[in-house]
Order: structure tokens, then C-alpha cells, then sequence
């Protein structure tokens, strides 16, 4: 998994609008300045949609899940290519949250992504938690 590198933009089209924000699927993902690992999603259709999502390798680094064959066709990659991952954050009452059930790929080498569905147990709304120093 290999994230953006810190300064560097994508433009990014979803494979399939993701969930809640349909018709929208082009969007940008821009870093956060001064927040490694925090990046902003923003749609490129003017509809003025943001969400933000957070490199799990930075926040969450026990999160290692297995992504099938499955999962890479869904931005169009083949099986085993390497992929970046993502995951959304939202504000709780108790702090800021992370969704681990449903991460969002990216293929960089194309600009294709999607929200995608793992297997297991993972958390819809895992706590989020301060990356070490």
C-alpha cells in the first residue's frame, strides 16, 4: 500500500459514485499541510463535496487488510498490483472515527477508485487515535 506522497495531488474517478455522494464519481485528493497521513477529498463537479480521509498506516497501523481479486478490479488493477488505501474519517461525540469496513482504493497509475466492502470484522467506526511521535 502506497500512499500519496506528501504535496502531490490526484485527480481521482470513482468506478462507481460513492455511497451518498451520487452522481458525483471525479473528485481531487489533496494532503492536509502540516497533517501527515490527513488528506481532503473534493469533488471536481462543483457540488462542494469534502470528505476527509486519513492514511490508516499513519493512524491505524494494526489495519492490514487482505484486499482480493475482487477489490482490484474494482478500480481496474490486476490482481496482486499495488494499491493505495485510504479510510474515511467523521466527527463522533467522543472524537474523530474511522470507517475500516469500507475503505477507499486508489490505483494510482490510473486514477481510478472506489469505496470498497471487506470481509471480516472490521469497525465502521473505529476510534481515531493520535499517530506516534
Amino acid at each position: 500500500m502506497a500512499p500519496t506522497l506528501p504535496g502531490t495531488t490526484l485527480n481521482l474517478t470513482f468506478t462507481a459514485p460513492p455511497p451518498g455522494l451520487s452522481p458525483v464519481v471525479d473528485f481531487v485528493l489533496s494532503p492536509v499541510e502540516g497533517a501527515i497521513g490527513l488528506f481532503t477529498l473534493r469533488d471536481t463537479a462543483g457540488a462542494d463535496l469534502r470528505l476527509f480521509l486519513v492514511d490508516p498506516a499513519v493512524f491505524v497501523p494494526e489495519y492490514a487488510p487482505v484486499l482480493t481479486e475482487e477489490h482490484s478490479a474494482a478500480v481496474g488493477a490486476p490482481a496482486g498490483s499495488p494499491l493505495s488505501v485510504y479510510v474515511v474519517a467523521t466527527m463522533s461525540e467522543a472524537g474523530p472515527v474511522v470507517n475500516l469496513l469500507a475503505p477507499i482504493l486508489v490505483d494510482e497509475e490510473n486514477g481510478a477508485a472506489a469505496q470498497v466492502i471487506l470481509d471480516g470484522d472490521w469497525p465502521l467506526r473505529a476510534e481515531l487515535v493520535a499517530p506516534a511521535a
